[in-house]
């Protein structure tokens, strides 16, 4: 179904406002997948927080122009859906676990600000922690160290109270 000029105005005009707030865009083909599927991964992708639309190449050449995502506009070639999120590695992460278990989706490119990646970088990509896993790590670690410091003065304490 093809779309009147004010309709195309108004998917470019939020895509655009997708893309200001990005830190990452991964393109995927999607030839061939089934209904199904891509509500499994509409579902997976909504729960990642990473927005998951299917879009003519031209609207998104047009949103991305003269942002740091410009340069991704070569890459957009063929059937694809657009995996934009403002986590540096989620959209990354969803779209590269689908495709291990999914034949039809093909990772063929990706972009962080200024920086364009081949497939083999958006799966590198999405082999590194988000940001929740990287603060979670974080605040484990800084609750060992008092934890560690409780335990030592209990077993001083212990060998104290023995001797």
């Amino acid at each position: 179904m093809s779309l009147n000029l004010t309709e195309k105005k108004a998917v470019v005009a939020e895509v655009s406002a997708q893309v200001a707030t990005a830190q990452a865009i991964v393109i995927a083909e999607y030839r061939g997948i089934g209904v199904a599927d891509m509500t499994v991964l509409r579902a997976e992708a909504r729960k990642s927080g990473v927005y998951l639309r299917v879009l003519k190449n031209t609207l998104v050449r047009r949103a991305v122009d003269g942002t740091p995502f410009a340069a991704l506009a070569d890459e957009m070639v063929g059937p694809l859906v657009f995996g934009i999120s403002t986590d540096a590695v989620a959209a990354a992460k969803v779209l590269n676990s689908f495709a291990k278990t999914n034949d039809k989706i093909v990772i063929k490119a990706g972009a962080m600000p200024n920086q364009v990646m081949n497939a083999a970088g958006v799966q590198a990509l999405a082999s590194t922690l988000s940001r929740e896993e990287l603060l979670a790590k974080f605040a484990r670690t800084l609750n060992e160290v008092p934890t560690k410091f409780a335990r030592a003065m209990a077993a001083i304490r212990d060998a104290k109270e023995a001797a």
